[in-house]
């Protein structure tokens, strides 16, 4: 299966395209009426997304340069489902999932930061605290952690929306509302979303023999309302650890069997990529290739507790421009 890394299309009403790192976002004006989540009466809209999630994937902000076939099937149905799954909790911006590889919805306008919810100490947060750092985004931490540890309660640690090529930086949430980047109301309901919403994924997860170590939400406002926007508990935004053997793990100090991006973050660093300039990306042959889709495949399997079905389409570009114009067309 070929993977899809580039679209281009032209859809009616279109406006405007964003071709982001992993996917690409049509901006259709259009007017009309849609039933929004879990809402009874239809609300009238003038924008919305058609947002591609395409087979490309990123680390350390790299577009790197070989797509992984069948991820933007597994991202895009992973985050549909648990958008489904937390609707109860707050709006988002989720209308249809036309395509494997396609969500429609409301466009918001985005709030220019990223709401990281950490319940273990791992990752860049880890790395941070090996380091020295003794406090993440105005949230100090005690000494004594050890990498993997679970905190007392999870911890919020936001970051700003960098533009392409550029690195998101660690932000408190002081200096958010200081530069007035939201306001205090808001960023109280972020919060809460947030919280709940991990939670939440924490529950599901735990369902599944997983352990949500951490993850990124992304939020936007529409007509004065606050929407939970773009992916959520995908293996690109957030961490699982498996809980069978983490006590274990954790009590000899040995790396969690973990499903995530990590993996590749890891690979990357084992080769002398970081991201930092004048870095050569490794070579990506068929078998690393492979081997990443098979990650993939593992987590969705083990998270929605279905068979992968590949489906093995001659042409994705057609068969994802028609779907979407089908919705499109109503």
């Amino acid at each position: 299966m070929k993977a899809l890394t580039k679209t281009d299309f032209h859809f009616p009403g279109q406006q405007k395209v964003y071709h982001g790192k992993v996917r690409d976002v049509y901006t259709i004006e259009r007017a009309g009426k849609i039933y929004f989540g879990l809402e009874t009466v239809p609300r009238t809209y003038n924008k919305i997304l058609v947002m591609v999630t395409t087979d490309r994937i990123s680390a350390f902000d790299v577009i790197l340069p070989k797509g992984i076939p069948y991820k933007g099937h597994i991202l895009n149905t992973i985050a549909a489902r648990f958008l489904d799954a937390t609707a109860d909790i707050c709006p988002n911006w989720k209308v249809v999932r036309p395509d494997h590889m396609v969500t429609i919805g409301i466009c918001c306008e985005s709030f220019p930061i990223e709401m990281i919810v950490r319940g273990y100490l791992c990752g860049s947060a880890w790395r941070s605290y090996k380091n020295g750092a003794r406090e993440i985004c105005g949230v100090k931490l005690p000494d004594g952690m050890r990498e993997n540890q679970k905190f007392p309660q999870p911890i919020i640690t936001p970051t700003t929306k960098a533009e392409q090529g550029l690195h998101d930086e660690d932000i408190s949430k002081e200096e958010i509302l200081a530069r007035g980047l939201v306001s205090p109301d808001d960023y109280a309901i972020l919060e809460k979303y947030s919280m709940a919403l991990f939670q939440r994924g924490s529950e599901i997860a735990a369902q599944k023999g997983l352990i949500l170590a951490d993850t990124k939400y992304e939020f936007g406002k529409a007509g004065g309302i606050i929407y939970l926007i773009d992916e959520i508990h995908t293996p690109d935004s957030s961490r699982y650890f498996y809980a069978d053997g983490y006590e274990e793990k954790f009590a000899k100090g040995e790396p969690q069997r973990q499903l995530s991006k990590e993996f590749v973050r890891e690979w990357l660093m084992e080769n002398g990529f970081q991201g930092k300039e004048g870095q050569k990306i490794p070579e990506m042959t068929d078998e690393v290739v492979n081997n990443i889709t098979n990650r993939y495949i593992e987590l969705y399997e083990h998270l929605l507790g279905e068979k992968f079905q590949k489906c093995e389409d001659d042409d994705l570009l057609a068969r994802i421009e028609k779907n979407a114009n089908d919705f499109l067309d109503l």
